[in-house]
């Protein structure tokens, strides 16, 4: 017997053991807008710090006074600098100047890309293929210095505003490089009831995980829903 023979294998982790998240600060660029609005909530609502971050400062004030629950409202530098994470929630069309304007302030975050490069015209939504290949690819060349993810595409701002909704019935696909960063985000998500994160790849494939959001808007308004996504089998 080699003396390899003798030596046993760690076992192997288990990937819903998670870390604890519930003393980070999340920031949310874009948390005046819709979709960035619902996740500050849904997010605070759970017990997480949370700062919504804006171009301009008194709009965000005036948007986490209407949440409540202890989200304060920054300008989005200061936002981004007071945060441990920081959520990309903004305008697909705002997405490249925003982060190349925060670049030293994103330095050494955890940064979750949530943005989908949509396009629409009569027939509906679809996919836009940025230069770098995704949003969160381009986030990735902008922030050379972070630390970035995909996650939180696929949900409805309707359902994650709404207070009379209990909870929040999707999987979040997460991407991302480095697996202790994705297992973050996959923390943050599974904070919110109802929601759970599951790991989807490395951010070369978050096209197709950004573009499936047109796909469920024809969903939506077909079925007059507010249609997530749920994983089988994991």
């Amino acid at each position: 017997m080699t003396s390899n023979d003798s030596v046993q294998k760690a076992p192997a982790k288990d990937p819903w053991e998670l870390p604890d998240v519930s003393g980070l600060v999340v920031g949310v660029l874009g948390g005046t807008g819709d979709q960035g609005r619902g996740l500050a909530y849904r997010l605070a609502r759970a017990g997480q710090k949370v700062i919504i971050g804006s171009r301009a400062a008194e709009r965000a004030r005036t948007a986490a006074d209407e949440l409540g629950l202890g989200v304060e409202g920054a300008e989005n530098a200061e936002c981004a600098r007071r945060s441990d994470i920081v959520i990309v929630a903004v305008p697909w069309d705002g997405h490249g100047k925003t982060l190349e304007a925060l670049r030293e302030e994103l330095s050494g975050k955890l940064v979750i890309d949530c943005v989908n490069p949509l396009g629409f015209d009569k027939k509906g939504a679809y996919a836009l293929k940025p230069e770098e290949g995704s949003a969160a690819e381009q986030a990735a060349a902008l922030l050379p210095d972070s630390r970035v993810t995909a996650a939180f595409h696929h949900l409805s701002a309707v359902l994650l505003q709404d207070p009379a909704v209990e909870e929040i019935d999707t999987d979040v696909m997460v991407l991302g490089e480095v697996r202790a960063d994705t297992d973050l985000v996959q923390a943050l998500a599974a904070r919110i009831p109802g929601m759970r994160g599951v790991f989807a790849g490395r951010l070369r494939n978050a096209h197709q995980v950004e573009s499936l959001v047109a796909n469920l808007i024809s969903v939506n308004r077909r079925y007059k829903a507010h249609a997530g996504l749920r994983v089988t089998d994991v």
